[in-house]
């Protein structure tokens, strides 16, 4: 091995050190400021009563609290949620490059009522007006509800991946005589979706966030358990800043996993 060092890598460690610096410096000062704006509303800090809403230890033996069992919620909602997102995002950005007017028509007219309306009205509208018609539960109402909002902003970032494949990649593919669906998978797609991976990690992570809305329909998720804490202990601030908390614990291991994800299929070690 050479005794010289890139200058990035010797400069990682220094940009690391001083982005942590930053970092806590702007906490402590977040921290500082809550503190006078507390004293000032006469507010009791109570963090020793918040432990037995995450875990529980008694004759019994161990239990998770009822903000772990709605965190399990979360997380069913956003796993079926984001493979539905993948599937719809997909599609339709298939549908948009399709040389079929009517699937290019479908696929533009659900992109723009999606994306032009609120996700809380489609929500509500999924679960008031289509889910007792199909006798559909609140939980699968929410799963809906969700992928497809995901899903118009997700076939945006799979399109422009697509798109972005130089033009030889499929000039080659069509001399060699290869229907669409081979191409696409051999081909265009395994490009394209290393391409796609940061932006879809922006995407994955705003769904974790989006999911809290389903607490509007009675679904008993991290923050709906966390609304019905509050209504009953008032630790408004230690609660509210625990299941934040929670979700900036989520997401920025979901950003860690795709990191990952995306220098192991980049040939790059961790």
């Amino acid at each position: 091995m050479s005794d010289t060092q890139h200058p990035s890598v010797a400069r990682a460690p220094v940009s690391a050190i001083i982005d942590t610096g930053k970092y806590l410096a702007v906490m402590g000062c977040i921290v500082w400021l809550l503190t006078l704006s507390t004293k000032s509303l006469g507010y009791n800090w109570q963090w020793y009563r918040i432990p037995q809403y995450l875990w529980q230890l008694d004759e019994h033996g161990f239990s998770w609290g009822p903000l772990m069992y709605g965190l399990g919620v979360t997380f069913q909602i956003t796993a079926i949620s984001m493979i539905l997102m993948l599937l719809i995002g997909i599609t339709t950005a298939l549908f948009r490059m399709t040389d079929s007017w009517a699937a290019r028509g479908v696929a533009r007219a659900y992109m723009e009522i999606i994306r032009n309306t609120p996700l809380l009205i489609q929500i509500f509208f999924i679960y008031f007006v289509v889910a007792p018609i199909l006798d559909m539960s609140a939980f699968w109402a929410a799963v809906i509800a969700l992928s497809l909002f995901e899903g118009a902003y997700a076939s945006e970032i799979f399109r422009a991946g697509i798109t972005s494949i130089d033009k030889g990649q499929w000039e080659a593919a069509q001399s060699l005589g290869m229907a669409p669906f081979p191409m696409y998978r051999h081909i265009i797609l395994p490009q394209a979706i290393r391409r796609v991976l940061p932006p879809m990690t922006s995407q994955a992570v705003s769904l974790v966030k989006d999911s809290a809305l389903v607490s509007t329909i009675a679904i008993l998720d991290l923050t709906q358990q966390g609304r019905m804490i509050d209504a009953e202990t008032f630790l408004t601030f230690e609660i509210w800043f625990t299941v934040a908390a929670i979700y900036l614990a989520v997401t920025l291991a979901l950003s860690g996993v795709v990191k990952f994800l995306e220098q192991r299929s980049n040939g790059i070690k961790p």
